[in-house]
């Protein structure tokens, strides 16, 4: 079953500007396991980057779901899901576009899943 890591709804990025680490607490370090990363911007022009243990599972890959309206869907809006080995779990969003935008997001962590 998988446990939910960290999420937001309309979290909220200036322009041209990376958020901190949106990963803390007790989920900052994982195990071996399968992560999966659901998000979708307000518009165009928001990336993503989300490493665990050091390697990069999504590098300032551009969010390709968004929209203003509706809810973040699990089974619609999937940017990433891997089998990993575990280690510290980093997440950055980072705008690229000239105004301040949003972001829903939800990470999954199913332990020992292959």
């Amino acid at each position: 079953m998988a446990i939910l890591m960290g999420s937001a709804v309309t979290l909220s990025t200036a322009a041209n500007t990376k958020s901190a680490d949106l990963v803390l607490g007790s989920y900052q370090f994982i195990g071996r396991g399968k992560v999966t990363l659901v998000a979708r911007g307000s518009a165009a022009g928001m990336n993503v980057t989300l490493t665990i243990g050091g390697v990069a599972i999504c590098n300032d890959l551009p969010i390709s779901f968004f929209g203003a309206t509706g809810g973040l869907s699990a089974q619609d809006h999937v940017v990433a899901s891997q089998a990993v080995s575990g280690g510290k779990v980093e997440m950055y969003l980072r705008n690229t576009s000239g105004g301040a935008l949003t972001t829903d997001y939800a990470i999954y962590y199913e332990p020992g899943a292959k």
